[in-house]
């Protein structure tokens, strides 16, 4: 069978997806953790069986031989192949063809996103040279947020350092913002022009983003994910001078690593990133963990009044991602409240466990609540196939 695989590269992780040349079915996965270490381990997931095997040390090239050649023992022939790629900088406003040309461009994007895009150039490469024929694709965080104007984009600091730097906002979960956004005007059978959303990806990353007749128009992560709302282990916004204090107290660099690392709904509570972990211990009168929680919901709830009266209005509020997802008490938290923006949420429907797209709205309500489980990876296998594989049959 033909196939599109999906790459997802981090830090210490290689996780992958194969697609019919259709973009429509998902029948293997496979994850290779702990890279670059001896404890390398390997799981995969193909229909109903899960699997596990030690790997031993390997690097990010190993990682990737091991898991083709999974893909090839399973009886899939690589058709082509889709990265995600973190940060694409202001160069790349769509998924691309992977060139020569277009990895320099990646590559100097590395101080933008230290932490990412290294990973990331890490995957293509080594796919590259494993599967030397076959076309690759680079689907990028940054590109739907394009569309933002530069008064939205552009930070109050002196013009010159800005434009030389590339200090602006770029905004994060661009690909699942854009696929939630698609399947929001599918689900209303409405041209996605029509439609002003906001779009909330909750979970160990967050963030929100306005999307204005199909386009970005405004978002909460900034020049790095790190801006906008509180994360797993983020902390969002906060006064830029408690960044000057942490860097004088801490140090610069051990100051970026509590702002990524150590903040957000782990700093708050001092108990876990895991926003289950605080309902539940919040549940037992952990005051905390509560307010771990209050501090979330709260933040998102102010996000979505800014971003609906940047767009003059709003006709549905989109939750996806973990939290988004799956936890009912978060989104009647984030919801109460945002009457003002017409928004009332079902109780029942809310309480209701289920894996569909749905609509968790009143009868009343001017303001549609839906849930949509967002699809990174089949965004991606999409693009691959707008791209590279339009004319392809399996």
């Amino acid at each position: 069978m033909k196939c599109i695989v999906v790459v997802n590269c981090g830090s210490s992780s290689v996780k992958v997806d194969v697609f019919d040349v259709l973009a429509q079915e998902n029948p293997w996965s496979g994850a290779v953790e702990r890279v670059g270490t001896d404890k390398a381990v390997l799981k995969t997931h193909v229909g109903d069986v899960k699997a596990e095997r030690a790997l031993g040390l390997t690097d990010h090239g190993g990682a990737v031989q091991t898991i083709l050649a999974e893909i090839k023992a399973a009886g899939f022939e690589v058709s082509a192949i889709g990265h995600r790629v973190v940060h694409g900088g202001t160069r790349f406003a769509d998924s691309v063809v992977i060139t020569d040309d277009v990895i320099a461009a990646i590559t100097d994007c590395v101080p933008l996103a230290p932490l990412h895009n290294p990973p990331n150039l890490k995957g293509i490469a080594a796919t590259r040279a494993a599967l030397p024929g076959v076309s690759q694709v680079a689907v990028f965080d940054t590109a739907f947020h394009q569309t933002i104007p530069e008064e939205a984009w552009r930070y109050a600091i002196p013009r010159e350092l800005a434009d030389k730097d590339g200090l602006r906002r770029y905004g994060f979960h661009g690909t699942s913002h854009r696929y939630v956004t698609a399947r929001a005007a599918s689900f209303f059978a409405r041209p996605v022009q029509t439609l002003r959303l906001v779009t909330m990806h909750l979970g160990n990353g967050s963030s929100a983003c306005a999307v204005d007749g199909g386009k970005s128009v405004d978002v909460t992560m900034g020049m790095t994910p790190l801006e906008g709302l509180v994360m797993g282990t983020r902390s969002g916004d906060v006064d830029p001078a408690i960044v000057l204090h942490l860097a004088r107290e801490l140090g610069i660099d051990e100051a970026e690593t509590l702002l990524n690392k150590s903040s957000g709904l782990l700093g708050l509570s001092g108990l876990s990133h895991d926003m289950r972990d605080l309902l539940k211990a919040a549940d037992e009168g952990n005051a905390a963990a509560a307010m771990a929680v209050k501090v979330f919901t709260r933040r998102a709830r102010k996000a979505v009044g800014a971003l609906a009266s940047a767009m003059g209005g709003l006709d549905a509020i989109v939750f996806t991602g973990g939290i988004g997802e799956n936890s009912s008490r978060v989104r009647a938290e984030i919801c109460d409240g945002l009457r003002v923006v017409g928004a009332l949420l079902h109780e029942r429907k809310n309480l209701a466990t289920s894996s569909a797209e749905r609509d968790l709205s009143t009868m009343d309500s001017r303001t549609r609540i839906l849930v949509i489980p967002t699809d990174e990876e089949r965004a991606i296998a999409d693009d691959v196939k707008r791209l590279l594989l339009t004319t392809a049959a399996p």
